[in-house]
């Protein structure tokens, strides 16, 4: 089975097409251009690059969140037009369950660049292949993060792009023994690979329900000028 899977949740994003498990390419996308001035000609370059067309897609899968609400809209909507198109179905995937999935270690403290001094946080242990959550996901200054999730980071690597840039606050918390990322890899790959272990669960392209975590910022603004 053929899947294509895309992220767009951070700036450069990633693109992978997968026989199965095994992923046959990977495209990590130029941080410099926007997701949407990139799509859909990342999508089809990465097809050519595999050897395929994209009728020959079985399923899709996308990174559903948390992220970027600009990227997150992008991507979805993206998927969803390639999916309605060729009556396909779709696995959207957490994105912090993806770093999670990339990391293959035991147990990962997932941590993405939320922005505004905050990171997007879950605690995940690997059993049997699969990423098992110990926590909800959670947004919080990075020290709170920490603080909220104490108990379960218990032997926690700390991935993913927060993870690296808030690796002195980690280190100043949790000791320098703790094992923090130096890199981010793409996630396109661990999204596709979650996805062919869900291809039972895979959901109509409109039933995607984005996994936003914060609400999205012309919400908050519109609530501090109401004064609520």
């Amino acid at each position: 089975m053929l899947i294509l899977s895309l992220d767009t949740t951070t700036r450069a994003g990633s693109i992978a097409i997968l026989r199965g498990t095994t992923v046959l390419h990977e495209l990590t996308g130029d941080a410099t251009r926007t997701h949407a001035q990139r799509l859909p000609g990342d999508l089809m370059t990465a097809c050519a690059a595999a050897g395929i067309t994209i009728e020959q897609i079985a399923l899709f899968a996308v990174a559903a969140g948390p992220g970027s609400f600009t990227g997150l809209r992008v991507g979805i909507a993206t998927i969803q037009g390639l999916a309605m198109a060729r009556d396909r179905r779709v696995v959207p995937v957490s994105t912090l369950e993806a770093i999670a999935e990339a990391s293959g270690a035991r147990t990962v403290a997932a941590w993405m660049d939320a922005q505004r001094g905050e990171v997007f946080a879950q605690v995940f242990e690997r059993q049997d292949g699969i990423e098992h959550p110990r926590t909800d996901p959670i947004n919080a200054p990075p020290r709170i993060a920490l603080e909220l999730h104490h108990e379960a980071l218990a032997g926690a690597e700390f991935h993913g792009d927060g993870a690296v840039r808030y690796r002195e606050d980690i280190i100043a918390v949790r000791g320098s023994s703790t094992i923090v990322a130096a890199s981010v890899p793409p996630l396109a790959g661990a999204i596709g690979r979650i996805a062919a272990r869900r291809a039972g669960e895979a959901v109509l392209p409109h039933a995607i329900v984005p996994i936003y975590v914060r609400r999205p910022d012309a919400e908050i603004a519109r609530d501090r000028r109401s004064g609520t």
